[in-house]
């Protein structure tokens, strides 16, 4: 018999609108994304999967990549790479884009070389990085697109470290997003870094051009990129108590607009979305009756916690509903999957959450099968 229940148990919960039209709020942004850090969803989109000229906001792949080098213990903040005509000249400040000010023939540490391109988003950082770690910058390139594939990042084809402008060089603010999150998950011993406000290296003081971090107390990241091309753009993050909004912008005119169109767009996220907490795992949802097995029962659980990111406005239009076949035959193990939690939300797709046996049930042997049977045919019950 297949059964069928909705739990209510207080739970409250909202439509998230996916579409941005749907949303009270627009964007002077080309291409935007929201997106919620614990849960994944999307707060609001626009052309989120469109392959666009990214700028310096690829830059966070290179500096992924050189992360994944001090994960895995190959490479450490202290070890010093040489500066090479070739970075120099392609990344220094004749090149007329982002410059660290690295010298020919200079001994730099990772340490260095990674604030050169998290605060000044330097060129000749990225490309005296790649060198020293791949031998060049198109091996290194070849590694970061595997890497992407890894990832999932299925919207990303990389052509240089920097972000310069060529035309097999792209990303979809959806990817920027993805990646900004393992960067902050993958990588919270490095993470501090992109809060940093100024780096001096060569007795030369500079900013980092993330405009958040002087007009918004809780932001604490990215990467920002301008070229003509992309126009400007930002790759932000802020927390704000225990939630974290990830937010990707390109195409604005200025960096002004830039600023104030991140501002609000990040505020709006935080102000009318909220996370809710609809059901823990391990919590029991009903006792499932077992045929042939030791025990008349079995408690039915929730396999993990169910998280959803809902508008705070549109609250009770949530519904969890249990689907399961009973009686359930023995033995049960722990942890097999009897059902299903069905999550529907008005205006999205249902989601569904393994319902699990919370303990195991042996079988009786031959006799206790005989009483049950006879028991069954006698009253019905087993």
């Amino acid at each position: 018999m297949n059964m069928q229940n909705v739990l209510r148990a207080g739970i409250s919960a909202v439509v998230l609108l996916a579409a941005a039209q749907a949303s009270a709020i627009d964007t002077k942004a080309q291409n935007m994304i929201l997106m919620d850090y614990e849960t994944g969803e999307y707060l609001y989109q626009k052309d989120i999967t469109e392959p666009i000229p990214p700028a310096s906001m690829s830059k966070l792949m290179t500096i992924y990549m050189i992360f994944d080098k001090l994960r895995d213990g190959s490479l450490s903040l202290e070890d010093t790479f040489k500066v090479s005509e070739n970075a120099w000249r392609k990344g220094g400040a004749a090149s007329g884009g982002s410059t660290m000010f690295l010298g020919i023939g200079d001994e730099v540490t990772v340490d260095q070389l990674l604030k050169g391109i998290i605060i000044q988003s330097g060129n000749d950082a990225c490309i005296v990085a790649a060198e020293n770690i791949a031998g060049d910058e198109d091996s290194f390139v070849d590694v970061m697109n595997q890497k992407a594939e890894e990832l999932g990042l299925t919207h990303s084809h990389f052509a240089n470290v920097t972000g310069l402008p060529h035309p097999d060089h792209k990303m979809s603010v959806e990817d920027l997003a993805k990646l900004a999150r393992l960067i902050i998950k993958d990588f919270p011993q490095f993470y501090h870094l992109f809060s940093q406000k100024e780096f001096v290296y060569n007795n030369i003081r500079q900013g980092n051009r993330n405009p958040l971090l002087y007009s918004m107390p809780y932001a604490d990241g990215l990467k920002t990129g301008h070229t003509e091309e992309a126009g400007f753009c930002l790759t932000a993050s802020a927390k704000k108590g225990d939630r974290r909004i990830i937010g990707v912008m390109t195409g604005l005119k200025s960096s002004k607009e830039r600023s104030e169109e991140a501002e609000k767009m990040m505020a709006w996220g935080f102000r009318e979305y909220d996370n809710y907490d609809l059901i823990e795992k391990g919590r029991k949802v009903a006792d499932v009756p077992v045929w042939y097995g030791v025990d008349k029962t079995v408690p039915m659980v929730v396999a993990q916690d169910v998280v959803r990111t809902v508008k705070k406005s549109q609250k009770g239009q949530i519904k969890l509903i249990m689907s399961y076949d009973k009686p359930v035959k023995a033995p049960v193990q722990m942890g097999q999957q009897l059902g299903v939690l069905k999550i529907e939300i008005p205006d999205r797709e249902t989601t569904e959450v393994p319902l699990i046996a919370g303990q195991t049930i042996n079988k009786v042997g031959l006799w206790g099968k005989i009483v049950a049977n006879v028991k069954y045919l006698l009253t019905g019950e087993m």
